[in-house]
């Protein structure tokens, strides 16, 4: 029969035995080395950084090298063989004590572990303590902490380690030597668990490897554990299939093509895109993030040429980096908000119709070549007619349908006189006309009218606003000066603003909407439900009842 208890998770049985097994933390394992070969030791030492990257398994190497006793003096290599290194590799030395911060965080506990402090050790040469989550103890454990970590004994020594250093008290860090530890490279995540696998005569393909070593975001302990569950869950194997069930992961092509067909500006094709994804059975979540993912390589492979796929290369050539920030934005801010949505669905579909929706254009063609780039065909002698009117662009809502096509461009109106002076409510009504793009006229919207003196429009930003590029400024000063006059300048202050074009825009909405639920409240008999069922009216509701 076998012991059900003999089973080792793969993180417990290989964990590192000598500093030459850690994975990693090369520049904290010479530190310690060094300090042990040349007889210099601090009296405690406090290791910082993320889960699973060796904090508690180098303190718990580094107290074997102090007390090892195959020789008269600290090794940097502990023979693994001795009774103190087996005792510590247990837990069980009498002189390593190793505490958990987060389950004994009152000042009684601190003093009670003090209280064998000046006592030598029996059988080791030093007294060690390795304090777990050093960040949990309360105030007054660290302030009777203090004294004993200043001036210990020759005899003692504290390890400690935590995942929050910024919450230990500075006079706490002051007296410690501090090893900040680093996240572990994907590279070498990949190298450690093919090794495992190797040792424990299990079958895989690169694929898996990559899969749960991204998964593990810098963690070896976290990578070993996802390695375990893709054992079991691939019947003690591992490929990639099997892997990206586990993870809720799906191949990046599909991403790939959803990222195409954005654009493309071809709706209905991201639609049938997200369609495939979707008929996988994927976390919407994670398949938002893989889209993240996606744009960052397209950004990287833009600036530094570093990405080895074709499909990279040749979104990034195509794609202005202006679109490629403005989709990674959207998804970034709906990836923020996406706990917070009821249905993760839509969430992901409106994500998509956003980034349809908002396509930057850093040139205004000619109206003849914008149709051609638009595809639209009308009869030639069509092109050259100049139009009436046209309505004013306006941003889109999120009920943008998804074959989104953009405004054909007005012809240039005659020009106007030049208006010596220009108030908050005449910008405002003048803005909406202006002949801009649907990406330069959202970024200026939130932008509020100061004045206009002497050829010079000066505007105010909200300080939580970037400065817009040199392009998206040039558009808008030529839409101006086709308005205003051929000799305009900008200028573009920081400030609390209130009342933006955006803004007001916004607050006549509201208004409209509040009238029309005052309205709809006269009528006696949908008063008389609301009161009887303790009711309220929606506010999606009314717009479709106003609308209807």
């Amino acid at each position: 029969m076998i012991d059900p208890m003999s089973y080792q998770v793969l993180a417990r049985k290989y964990r590192p035995s000598s500093f030459a097994e850690v994975v990693g933390q090369e520049h904290v394992l010479k530190a310690l080395e060094n300090s042990i070969l040349q007889n210099k030791l601090h009296q405690a030492y406090i290791f910082s950084g993320t889960r699973g990257v060796g904090k508690t398994t180098i303190a718990r190497v580094f107290a074997k090298c102090l007390n090892c006793m195959q020789t008269d003096s600290p090794q940097a290599v502990p023979c693994n063989t001795c009774s103190a290194c087996e005792e510590i590799k247990i837990g069980r030395h009498m002189e390593f004590l190793e505490v958990d911060a987060a389950s004994r965080t009152g000042v009684d506990d601190m003093r009670e572990l003090l209280e064998s402090v000046q006592y030598k050790p029996a059988n080791a040469r030093f007294k060690i303590y390795l304090i777990d989550e050093v960040h949990m103890l309360s105030k007054s454990s660290f302030n009777a902490l203090l004294k004993t970590l200043e001036e210990p004994p020759p005899h003692v020594m504290f390890l400690m380690a935590t995942t929050e250093v910024e919450k230990v008290p500075k006079t706490v860090l002051s007296r410690c030597l501090q090893l900040n530890l680093k996240i572990i490279p994907e590279s070498q995540i990949q190298q450690h668990t093919k090794s495992l696998l190797d040792l424990e005569s299990i079958s895989y393909d690169e694929e898996s490897i990559e899969l749960i070593s991204e998964a593990a975001q810098g963690s070896v302990r976290d990578g070993l554990t996802l390695l375990d569950q893709a054992i079991a869950h691939g019947n003690g194997a591992l490929n990639s299939e099997d892997v990206k069930a586990l993870l809720g992961t799906i191949d990046q092509s599909y991403i790939i093509e959803l990222v195409e067909q954005i654009a493309s500006k071809n709706g209905d094709g991201a639609y049938n895109a997200l369609h495939k994804i979707t008929e996988l059975n994927v976390e919407y979540e994670q398949v938002l993030k893989i889209l993240i993912s996606v744009l960052h390589k397209i950004a990287l492979q833009q600036q530094l040429e570093n990405s080895d796929s074709t499909s990279i290369q040749s979104l990034a050539q195509a794609l202005d980096p202006q679109v490629i920030q403005l989709h990674y934005e959207i998804a970034l801010n709906s990836l923020s908000k996406f706990h917070v949505h009821p249905h993760p669905k839509q969430a992901l579909e409106l994500c998509i119709l956003r980034m349809l929706a908002f396509q930057p254009i850093s040139e205004v063609p000619p109206l003849v070549e914008e149709k051609k780039n638009l595809k639209i065909s009308p009869e030639p002698s069509a092109q050259t007619q100049p139009q009436e009117s046209a309505p004013p662009i306006s941003v889109p809502s999120e009920t943008t349908p998804l074959n989104f096509t953009a405004p054909v461009a007005p012809a240039e109106e005659p020009q106007t006189s030049i208006p010596s002076h220009l108030d908050l409510k005449g910008w405002n009504a003048m803005f909406h006309s202006l002949e801009l793009s649907m990406f330069v006229k959202q970024v200026f919207s939130e932008f509020e009218f100061l004045n206009f003196e002497n050829k010079i429009v000066t505007l105010k930003k909200s300080d939580d606003l970037i400065n817009p590029t040199e392009g998206l400024k040039t558009e808008f000063i030529e839409a101006l000066a086709k308005r205003l006059g051929n000799e305009i300048s900008l200028v573009i202050e920081s400030g609390d603003v209130a009342s933006s074009p955006a803004a007001m825009e916004e607050l006549e909405v509201k208004q409209q909407l509040d009238e029309d639920k005052a309205a709809l409240l006269e009528n006696p008999v949908l008063k008389d439900i609301l009161e009887s069922f303790d009711g309220k009216i929606i506010d999606e509701s009314v717009n479709k009842v106003t609308n209807e």
